[in-house]
């Protein structure tokens, strides 16, 4: 069994406010992850109201639950933050309210500042969706031009060396 590291949900600085990942957003999910050998691991118990039909957690916070653990694989693995270029899933089997929900990525490719990132949601031992997710690591300079700002601090150090 592997050693089982905490990610750091606090790395982008007290105030950040990302909705799967912020620790201090209210209304967000609030994720913590580990890095466990190859692969980075997170544990999702949904919340009252975050269902679609009745009983049945809403298939675009599946969506974004995998996308968040996508992009923080590539933060464990790679040391750098990354923006989501294209994700691609398969929803297997309905995933329940009242159960937790298990999930792993781990990277299948990697270029430059261009990482694929396989990831499984399972739920009692049973797959619910699985898919890949492309994630591009911006320099500083192409990060602020995407965000039309400066990057704050935290980031700076997450973000890819310029070539």
């Amino acid at each position: 069994m592997s050693h089982r590291e905490p990610l750091d949900p606090a790395m982008f600085g007290e105030a950040q406010r990302c909705f799967g990942c912020g620790p201090r957003n209210d209304v967000g999910m609030q994720l913590t992850f580990f890095r466990e050998g190859d692969s980075v691991t997170t544990t999702f118990a949904p919340r009252e109201g975050w269902e679609g039909p009745p009983g049945i957690v809403h298939g675009g916070l599946q969506a974004t639950l995998a996308d968040e653990l996508g992009a923080w694989t590539v933060i464990g693995l790679r040391g750098m933050f990354a923006f989501t270029a294209s994700l691609q899933l398969r929803y297997m089997r309905p995933a329940r309210m009242d159960t937790p929900i298990e999930g792993t990525g781990r990277i299948t490719d990697q270029e430059g500042g261009r990482t694929v990132v396989r990831v499984d949601l399972r739920q009692d031992g049973k797959r619910l969706l699985t898919g890949t997710a492309t994630y591009v690591s911006p320099t500083v300079r192409m990060a602020e031009r995407m965000l039309g700002q400066e990057l704050p601090e935290a980031w700076k150090d997450l973000a890819r060396k310029e070539e």
